[in-house]
């Protein structure tokens, strides 16, 4: 048993020294990274460094598999050693390259590559406890592609390792039969393995994450990373006979440094982009919209229902006499909480007001398409849940209603091949579409299974228009950063932080950055993100004025409904733009035109769909002007794609989503602006 404690205790040596050479290595990195830090203090900015240069040091933990029996021609111990582990130290100087915000670099390591370790005992056949342990050692070559996923901190890397045997030594250790405690214990035998592998090469991989310790306005930028690495048994076997192997895992640190250029300090720099701020004068008027509202012909369902969801309202038959579809916007315009929750509240009348208009018209009918993925039995359940209804409440003939079911809609939201939010397109596509050639239920100049039904005037009160809005304009921006934000300091000193943004533009409501306060002047700073990693800062002071009511004027709005993806499919809408709503466009008026998307795909593709779809309403309605001999009204086209912000509705229900799916165009009478 004497033996089996010195063995033990060896062991615990060996993991000792390599964490103790590891924590002086780090004692002396912070030490010098202190005195580097006070003396380079400036105020300099510079860029991020490509080149690093440095040393990582970590604790190697060696876990050895397979046999081995014979040490050498001198030593063939009677027992064969399968299973051990061991902790070795690892110091490499080590060279670096990636650019910041990339995602692909290279990595380069060259050093002392301990893989020291003690087998587990054996007992020989005398019952003597037998120990085994090596100091085998390697000078390793590891070079590796650096991969940061997303261009952060975090990074991935792997790549070969090529290591060249340096130490091949072992130390065997018999103890005596504990049956005979007076019998003399065999000298401990060291040597060297024989048939040890010069070099070896085998594979590497690991992960890390920088900790950056200078700030940019060090020329010498210091990084400190932990890391973590694992090399697998392939290849790992140090000797050409015999089934060793060693697979090893790696935990450390690596100290980094590199240079980065000179910029000039944000105060003084020349910069490419051109900032400026526009905050309007106070638009003197609580806004009335006079709107005229389009009803989506669909009514969604739930996913795995084909009952009438509880958000439609449903009418009990004695409520019937006292609907009345004028009624709803007047009810809807005194709730003030938003044009989502107002205009929704519409809708969701839709199943009533189709019955109205088919009580007021007898000879009209119409066709309820249901469609359901779960098969086109389902789809008739949900379009014969909406025909119970209004035959048991509006009292209307059964025969004027026809019903079908169908797997997709004729405009389905989901394509073929489709893989990405398909939950928010399956949900779009689970409806009942109200089917008509009955002019009287439906928009005007429009026909066919897709017409939708004839729109409703609201009157609303308007919190703050669009015109009101702050615009930060940052001209060059797209080409110069990739990204940046806004911070705005208020009078108190209080700081709003806005971003991060990609585009050139962008509009804030006044609200969002003064909340309460009337007016004041508030400083605007731009924060660019460069390129190559650097900062630029803009500062500009503006004076801004919040939007407050003080007298009443009215606007027109009208809205362009657009089915999912499309920016093109607004031929049917081209005769209503045309002969309704341009001739209501007063004499110097001001069209603002703005484009939405609902949330379904890539943000950068729904600005541009966005954007598209505003340009084919704004050529239309500025043709049919020209045709009239007019030329005297201005436009603003916006593009807000899927800006939450923005946007007219939530997106948390199909209803609302479709609706987002459009243009709005906001029609302002010269005197009121």
């Amino acid at each position: 048993m004497k033996t089996n404690i010195i063995f033990k205790s060896n062991r615990y040596s060996n993991k000792m020294s390599g964490k103790t050479l590891l924590n002086r290595f780090l004692l002396l990195t912070l030490f010098s990274l202190s005195a580097h830090t006070t003396l380079q203090a400036q105020e300099t900015y510079y860029t991020k460094p490509s080149w690093y240069f440095g040393v990582a040091g970590a604790t190697n933990f060696n876990f050895y598999r397979g046999s081995t029996h014979q040490l050498n021609s001198n030593l063939t111990p009677p027992v064969t050693f399968h299973n051990g582990e061991g902790a070795g130290l690892y110091l490499a100087p080590l060279v670096e390259f990636y650019k910041a915000d990339t995602m692909l670099g290279f990595m380069f390591q060259a050093g002392y590559d301990s893989r020291k370790g003690s087998f587990d005992q054996k007992v020989t056949p005398c019952n003597c406890p037998a120990d085994l342990s090596t100091g085998l050692s390697y000078i390793t070559i590891e070079p590796s592609i650096r991969f940061a996923p997303f261009k952060s901190n975090f990074y991935l890397y792997g790549g070969p390792r090529l290591a060249f045997n340096l130490d091949q030594s072992f130390k065997y250790s018999q103890g005596t039969n504990p049956a005979y405690p007076e019998q003399e214990r065999p000298a401990d035998v060291r040597g060297d393995f024989d048939a040890v592998q010069k070099t070896i090469v085998s594979m590497q991989v690991g992960a890390g994450y920088d900790i950056p310790l200078s700030s940019q306005n060090h020329k010498s930028q210091f990084i400190l990373s932990p890391f973590v690495n694992f090399q697998p048994y392939f290849g790992q076997h140090p000797r050409s006979t015999e089934t060793w192997s060693v697979t090893t895992l790696r935990v450390g640190m690596a100290l980094k440094f590199g240079q980065g250029s000179a910029m000039e300090t944000p105060a003084t720099a020349v910069s490419k982009v051109q900032f400026s701020v526009n905050a309007p004068k106070n638009i003197p008027g609580e806004r009335n919209v006079r709107e005229v509202f389009p009803l989506r012909n669909y009514v969604f369902f739930d996913l795995e229902s084909n009952k009438i969801p509880d958000r439609y309202k449903l009418l009990k038959k004695e409520e019937v006499k006292d609907f009345n579809e004028d009624q709803i916007g007047l009810t809807a315009s005194v709730n003030p909480s938003g044009r989502s929750a107002r205009q929704m509240a519409v809708y969701y009348n839709v199943i009533n007001i189709l019955g109205n208009r088919m009580v007021k018209n007898p000879g009209a009918n119409v066709k309820l398409v249901g469609s359901s993925e779960k098969g086109t039995e389902d789809g008739t359940a949900m379009a014969e849940s909406i025909k119970t209804y209004l035959v048991a409440v509006f009292e209307i003939n059964a025969s004027r209603i026809t019903t079908k079911g169908q797997i997709k809609p004729s405009i389905p939201s989901e394509q073929p091949g489709a893989t990405k939010e398909l939950v928010l397109l399956r949900e779009g596509d689970r409806r009942v579409s109200i089917e008509s050639n009955s002019p009287e239920l439906l928009m005007e100049f429009q026909v066919g299974p897709d017409a939708p039904l004839k729109p409703l005037e609201l009157v609303t009160v308007q919190e703050a228009p669009i015109d009101s809005y702050i615009t930060i304009d940052a001209a060059g921006a797209d080409k110069a950063y990739s990204s940046w934000s806004l911070e705005t300091t208020d009078p108190d000193g209080k700081v709003k932080a806005f971003g991060p943004y990609t585009k050139e533009k962008v509009s804030i409501p006044g609200k969002s950055i003064m909340g309460t306060r009337s007016e004041g002047d508030y400083k605007v700073k731009l924060i660019g993100k460069t390129k190559n990693g650097g900062i630029e800062e803009q500062v500009t002071t503006n004076h801004m004025v919040l939007w407050t009511p003080s007298k009443t004027d009215e606007g027109l709005r009208y809205s362009i409904l657009f089915e999912f993806n499309k920016s093109k499919a607004i031929a049917m809408c081209e005769k209503y733009l045309t002969e309704v709503v341009t001739p209501k466009i007063p004499k110097n008026a001001v069209a603002i035109i703005h484009g939405h998307t609902d949330i379904i795909g890539e943000e950068s593709y729904n600005v541009n769909l966005s954007l598209d779809r505003a340009n084919e309403v704004k050529s239309i309605i500025e043709r049919a002007l020209s045709n009239s001999g007019r030329k005297d009204v201005k436009f603003e086209v916006h593009g807000f794609g899927e800006d939450e912000s923005m946007s007219a509705f939530e997106n948390k229900l199909p209803e609302e989503r479709f609706y987002n799916r459009t243009v709005i165009i906001d029609i302002i009478p010269a005197s009121k602006i």
